[in-house]
């Protein structure tokens, strides 16, 4: 089970806020992480550099706090194969809904866009259910 970090929570939550900001007023993009990933993988757009930036921020941040010494515990309980069947739905998800959990949840609702606000709250019904049926139905 997953243990409830307040704190490490809502420092997170606000280093994604400030990055969603400086992205919007330092470019006027969206930082939604599949539409920036989706322009890198294969490299399809000119803005080609601010992207694969963005990436490895995300990517390289918690590799160089863990130099650092600042240790941020997990755990996955699921198997590899779980995983990655998990990233193909999430990926046909964020393709059919036009954006992810960070372009909608983070960056739309922040908007005021009514797209984002009906897509958030599928993305977190969605996630309930799931949730739900696989601890208490399936007692996976």
């Amino acid at each position: 089970m997953t243990e409830f970090t307040p704190w490490m929570s809502l420092a997170g939550g606000a280093l994604l806020g400030l990055a969603a900001l400086l992205l919007m007023a330092g470019l006027g993009r969206i930082a939604g992480m599949t539409g920036i990933l989706a322009g890198v993988l294969p490299r399809v757009v000119q803005d080609f550099d601010w992207r694969l930036a963005f990436l490895g921020g995300a990517v390289l941040s918690p590799w160089l706090l863990g130099i650092a010494g600042v240790a941020i515990p997990f755990m996955v309980p699921v198997s590899s194969l779980s995983l990655a069947i998990g990233g193909v739905v999430v990926g046909v998800g964020a393709t059919l809904g036009s954006g992810c959990t960070s372009g909608h949840g983070v960056c739309g609702n922040a908007r005021g866009s009514i797209r984002s606000v009906a897509a958030t709250l599928t993305f977190m019904t969605t996630t309930a259910i799931t949730v739900y049926v696989l601890r208490h139905v399936l007692g996976v």
